[in-house]
């Protein structure tokens, strides 16, 4: 078995693109905005799944790149998340499309969203029910959302300052409720607002491991669905306050680096998000690790086809990261240029959650059985959190991988 060791990778073209993504002009028109929003919802929110019509047609009607900061606006319309200032972020689009999918909406629904944020999810929610409710725990955003929500004239959604913990009383009960940060369990308030038969969106776990729930409320008690995994920033106030476990950033580690682990009946991996064109095949001959492996298949150059976790880290404390999988390829070629290729690639932020660097392992390219990769990388000393980024990256072929482990060294 051939093992390749490698000195930490430069910051290199392809890296440096996950930190300030490709270049999208900003919408200058309304027809050329309405055109990239078609884009979008054809090319990345319909074909990654979601099929409500109604929800497609909220998304094309929805002017995102109105609640992104204007030096964010150019990339309104690629599906990913965009800081919004404090700290916060406003979701990918097809994650806003996906859990409003899952929340069933009905034309006389009374909706509370816990966690405004820049009021794009209000928005999108408001042509689908009746009223929406929506708190925000941080009041700069909060009161930005609303200027915003008003001066576009969704007349439907009323928004507040305040603890999402709380929920909103008064104006309890509610039809639904989709809360977009994550507790590490739900709120007893928002249990008790929810009326019998409603439904909530949530999701539920640790900082860096969470999944996305659908929860029915049946004789006062919340029956669980398990939708998929995903990654949220952390609900703060007393949810915070009262969690139960933080993690810990001077241990980094990926979780179901082996992908032995599903979520329920949906054969999704658990630990891992945001998973586009790729799935989990179980066989214990072909397995690096275990009994199943993560295969990913693209005939599209440059269309999405990855599969992302999370996890902390303190670059004071952690100077290098140890990263460790096997990896096997079939007909691996670039896609639309010389930069999309696969690779494992684990990008570091900072306290503020803005990129700051990326650590690239690879690339991988055309014909080759399983080869075990063991490569060492620099952290960051600002790095308080990382994601690592696996699939074919824009890149054709199939690529198949197994027993990802990272591991910290620690000390400067």
């Amino acid at each position: 078995m051939l093992r390749r060791n490698f000195a930490p990778l430069a910051l290199t073209a392809f890296a440096a693109l996950l930190i300030a993504p490709p270049s999208s002009a900003p919408a200058q028109s309304p027809a050329e905005a309405r055109r990239m929003r078609e884009a979008l919802v054809r090319d990345e929110i319909k074909a990654a799944g979601v099929e409500d019509e109604r929800v497609l047609n909220a998304i094309r009607e929805t002017p995102r790149h109105e609640f992104v900061p204007l030096a964010q606006r150019k990339y309104a319309y690629l599906d990913m998340a965009l800081p919004i200032g404090e700290r916060q972020t406003i979701s990918p689009p097809f994650v806003v499309a996906y859990m409003t999918e899952q929340l069933n909406p009905e034309p006389s629904d009374k909706v509370l969203e816990i966690g405004t944020g820049s009021g794009y999810q209000a928005a999108v929610l408001s042509p689908l029910v009746a009223e929406v409710y929506s708190i925000e725990i941080v009041r700069k955003l909060g009161l930005k959302a609303g200027r915003t929500l008003k001066r576009l004239r969704y007349k439907n959604v009323k928004t507040r300052i305040g603890d999402g913990y709380l929920g909103w009383p008064e104006a309890a009960p509610f039809d639904k409720i989709i809360v977009t940060c994550s507790p590490d369990k739900v709120p007893q308030p928002l249990i008790d607002q929810l009326r019998e038969g409603g439904q909530m969106i949530v999701p539920v776990g640790e900082r860096f491991r969470q999944n996305l729930y659908r929860m029915t409320k049946v004789d006062g008690r919340l029956q669980r669905e398990v939708l998929r995994a995903t990654l949220f920033v952390p609900m703060t106030g007393e949810a915070e306050e009262n969690r139960d476990k933080q993690p810990d950033p001077t241990r980094p580690e990926i979780v179901n680096g082996s992908f032995e682990s599903l979520l329920g009946k949906s054969g999704l991996p658990e630990g891992w998000h945001y998973l586009r064109r790729g799935e989990v095949v179980t066989d214990r001959d072909e397995a690096r690790d275990g009994n199943a492996y993560l295969q990913f298949k693209n005939d599209e150059p440059g269309q999405p086809c990855q599969a992302l976790q999370g996890f902390p880290i303190d670059g004071r404390k952690v100077s290098r990261l140890n990263v460790s999988f096997a990896v096997r390829g079939k007909a691996i070629r670039y896609g639309q240029n010389r930069q999309q290729w696969p690779r494992v690639v684990v990008t570091f932020y900072d306290e503020r959650r803005a990129a700051i660097d990326n650590a690239v392992v690879g690339p991988f390219s055309g014909d080759f059985e399983w080869t075990e990769w063991n490569n060492t990388v620099g952290v960051p000393l600002k790095a308080r959190e990382a994601i690592v980024r696996i699939g074919m990256l824009g890149a054709i072929g199939e690529l198949a991988i197994d027993d990802l482990r990272i591991a910290a060294e620690r000390g400067r």
